[in-house]
């Protein structure tokens, strides 16, 4: 390795690296799982480069033999990461069937495709490594297309992200297997490749975890924006349940409307003041958005009714867990400042209502009208949730729906089990 080359890669590790640190500090601070996978993925990253790369012959020598066996398996253990990531960042296993699917079998295939690699014969080891992660690459690129056709907008990020990955990965390997001789210019459009790509990669994370960052434009337009809960108002959220039915037209997937309609605000602002309700509302609003996930837009769509549009979901089912998820969250205590200064406990008096948008298309005006309609009258319902059944077309409680089987053993699962969430609202034990 020329002193040259050594500054090119040196450089774009040493970018990777800061990239790393501002996830560090992140997980320092924030300290959540999903984190601390992406401070994984880095590290792995960092070393998936360094190794091909040849700086780690030339800082820290190293056996051939080990050296080998490192090269062989970091690209094939690193997609595995990625993938295993990816898999919670996109929500696949709610959202669609194929895309779970796919990122589960990469998942686990590269490892054990690259301990398989290491029992050929060594000359082959390097470019079947190679292969298994460029094939897995372009499978990842793809997966996030499809992600974006079903209305996750930052996976159009990611898929060029990973796109900006195929031309990395190729020049390391050819780099590290000497299967050509790469000048400097080459190399240094390869480390621009790795850089770009994982700096990419980190930025949609970082959106993932901070929406509100690209709420901002929308928040400028009063008539966009509910000031008290900085959702979408009733105007966004029509525009984007237009635009959602247009793709799904496209992509011709079953989505869901949930409206959450909530009862009896005079007696929170009895026993709370106008102040407590509004701390109220914050808080249901923060929990609708946890239990849909960041990517499912939620709005105000008057001042007691809340509405999420789901573009796209697993499979009727889902509906069922998702209605009763989100019944059981709301009607958890929410604690509030009372008139006095002293903190209070409520319980909201809600109705969710769910509509199942299925290949038939309907005016959005009618769909949202279903939706509060639904949520109105899961107020007389012991679980406060309620749809279609689809088979009767009468309003019946969701638990008892003609939906299909349900993925889910327990009806109420843990709300904390949906990945990238927004994170909840902080509450104290109820006090007896």
């Amino acid at each position: 390795m020329s002193m040259l080359e050594l500054v090119i890669w040196s450089m774009a590790a040493g970018a990777m690296g800061l990239v790393l640190l501002f996830n560090l500090a992140e997980l320092v601070s924030v300290g959540s799982a999903a984190i601390l996978r992406g401070v994984s993925y880095h590290l792995l990253s960092i070393a998936f480069v360094v190794l091909l790369s040849g700086l780690a012959q030339a800082l820290w020598p190293a056996p051939p033999d080990l050296l080998q066996v490192a090269q062989v398996l970091i690209g094939p253990f690193t997609n595995a990461l990625g993938n295993y990531w990816a898999r919670g960042w996109l929500s696949a296993q709610q959202r669609d069937s194929l895309l779970n699917a796919a990122l589960r079998l990469a998942t686990w295939v590269p490892p054990a495709a690259g301990l398989v690699c290491l029992t050929l014969p060594q000359a082959q080891q390097l470019p079947a490594s190679a292969a298994i992660c460029l094939l897995n690459s372009a499978l990842g690129c793809w997966l996030m297309l499809r992600g974006f056709l079903l209305g996750d907008r930052l996976a159009l990020g990611m898929a060029v992200a990973t796109g900006l990955g195929l031309p990395a990965i190729g020049g390391l390997y050819a780099l590290a297997s000497g299967v050509s001789d790469l000048g400097p210019a080459l190399q240094a459009l390869v480390a621009l490749c790795v850089v770009l790509s994982n700096s990419l990669v980190a930025v949609m994370i970082w959106l993932r975890r901070h929406p509100h960052v690209l709420a901002r434009s929308e928040a400028a337009d009063p008539l966009l924006r509910d000031p008290l809960t900085n959702l979408h108002s009733s105007v966004a959220l029509v525009q984007r349940l237009i635009k959602a039915q247009r793709r799904r037209r496209r992509t011709r997937r079953d989505g869901a409307v949930i409206a959450v309609v909530v009862f009896d605000i005079e007696r929170v602002v009895a026993q709370a003041g106008s102040a407590g309700a509004n701390q109220l509302f914050v808080a249901i609003a923060s929990r609708i958005q946890r239990q849909v996930g960041v990517m499912n837009p939620v709005g105000r769509y008057w001042d007691r009714c809340f509405v999420s549009v789901v573009e796209a979901i697993h499979s009727p089912a889902w509906l069922r867990t998702v209605g009763l998820r989100v019944s059981v969250s709301l009607r958890r205590p929410i604690e509030v400042t009372g008139l006095d200064g002293r903190r209070l406990e409520l319980r909201a008096d809600i109705g969710v209502g769910v509509v199942h948008l299925s290949s038939a298309q309907k005016p959005v005006e009618d769909i949202l009208h279903d939706a509060q309609r639904m949520a109105e009258a899961a107020r007389r319902m012991r679980s406060r949730a309620a749809t279609m059944n689809p088979g009767t077309r009468e309003v019946v409680p969701i638990e008892e729906a003609n939906l299909g089987p349900s993925r889910q053993r327990h009806p109420h699962p843990h709300p904390n089990l949906v990945p990238h969430a927004v994170p909840a609202v902080v509450q104290r034990p109820t006090r007896s």
